[in-house]
């Protein structure tokens, strides 16, 4: 079901009042404080400028690390708010308290167009829990909510869930909304031929997407460690490539079933361990030594998986080919993501889900050469599962 976004909300909505945005903040932070990769801050800022153009008094609140216990100072969002402030080339205040007395008069403190940064909602003990009491604390902190952070909108948190059934109008920010525009039209109305392509360690992690994505795509394309465990069903040899042995029966399973729609790499790039890249070699799916572990999908596979995704209309990946932080076993999914800035050039609508994915193609300098980078991996994997996320559920309906 459609949900409402900023995007509706009018000026007279807006102006003068209290808007609680819930972003992802969630940035890697240097040594000596400061932000190391401001892509989640840039992704946040239309929606911020949006609401500031409307009259609105943003104030905004993240998590940022998994703090232990209660306030760290090393998982503070105060650098997050310089950074936000030299991008949004305007003053961004922080509070050094997330809810409660001192960050409800600093909310009440700000006037049309300015901004407030909260400190760390995951300071709040009830935070994941999902607590009513702080819920209704950070219900006090605005007059109207925007969820904007889908990498967290399948967390049923306080700050995501719980405040926006309180706190209405609760809409969807413009970067919320784009992630399901993308990702719902691609599952919903994708354009033919379609293709998935997943990878990543482990078939467990991706068996709800694979049965979700199977009947819907012309092409099923598998890379990574987890074809690994497809061979295993069946009955090659996988040397000590990592293998989900409870999983066997599961991938033969989905061998049968799928008929030409599932493909799996027909070679392989492998070496003894990761740390022997001189000794790679590539080898085809049914010669793997015994004593060498598949590190990446072969050059033949990467080739041919390139070929049906330029041919392709939607295409949508999910998971790297192999230990591409590492060469030269980058070689596939590099391939990868150049085929799919190929396919965009052609007119091709390209998602790129999140996660590791989404860190491969900012390593290989094409995240721009796509239709969409999804800035959520769990979030991604669980939407194209068909879940319900909480923090989108509990936003009101368009």
């Amino acid at each position: 079901m459609a949900k409402r976004s900023i995007t509706s909300l009018t000026a007279a909505e807006v102006r003068g009042k209290r808007v609680l945005v819930r972003v992802d903040f969630n940035v890697p932070l240097t040594k000596d404080g400061r932000v190391d990769d401001d892509t989640r801050l840039r992704a946040a800022l239309p929606t911020i400028n949006a609401l500031i153009a409307l009259g609105g008094r943003v104030v905004l609140c993240s998590h940022l690390g998994r703090p232990k216990g209660g306030p760290d100072p090393k998982y503070s969002l105060a650098p997050v708010a310089t950074r936000v402030g030299e991008l949004l080339k305007r003053e961004v205040r922080f509070c050094a308290a997330t809810v409660g007395p001192v960050a409800e008069a600093a909310s009440r403190a700000l006037g049309d167009g300015d901004v407030l940064l909260l400190e760390n909602t995951r300071f709040e003990a009830g935070e994941e829990k999902n607590d009513p009491a702080l819920s209704r604390a950070f219900a006090a902190l605005g007059d109207l909510y925007v969820n904007d952070a889908f990498g967290s909108a399948h967390r049923a948190h306080a700050s995501t869930e719980g405040v926006a059934r309180l706190l209405k109008p609760a809409v969807a920010g413009l970067l919320m909304e784009k992630e399901l525009a993308f990702l719902g039209n691609a599952l919903e109305h994708p354009k033919h031929p379609f293709v998935a392509i997943l990878g990543g360690s482990k078939i467990s992690g991706k068996i709800d997407v694979i049965e979700a994505l199977l009947p819907k795509v012309d092409a099923l394309l598998v890379g990574g460690a987890m074809a690994c465990t497809f061979y295993k069903a069946m009955e090659l040899e996988t040397g000590t490539s990592l293998v989900e042995p409870d999983r066997v029966e599961m991938a033969e399973d989905l061998i049968e079933r799928s008929g030409t729609i599932l493909i799996l790499p027909h070679d392989a790039t492998v070496a003894p361990g990761m740390d022997q890249g001189a000794k790679a070699h590539a080898v085809k799916k049914d010669a793997i030594p015994k004593g060498e572990a598949m590190l990446d999908i072969g050059p033949d596979s990467a080739a041919s998986y390139a070929r049906a995704i330029q041919n392709a209309r939607t295409v949508l990946w999910n998971g790297p080919m192999g230990v591409f932080e590492t060469k030269p076993f980058d070689a596939g999914t590099n391939a990868i993501a150049n085929a799919m800035a190929a396919a965009t050039k052609k007119g091709a609508i390209t998602i790129v889900g999140g996660g590791d994915s989404a860190s491969a193609v900012e390593r290989a300098g094409l995240a721009s050469q796509m239709s969409h980078v999804s800035t959520g991996g769990g979030a991604s994997l669980e939407f194209l599962e068909g879940k319900l996320l909480p923090g989108v559920e509990a936003l009101n309906d368009a």
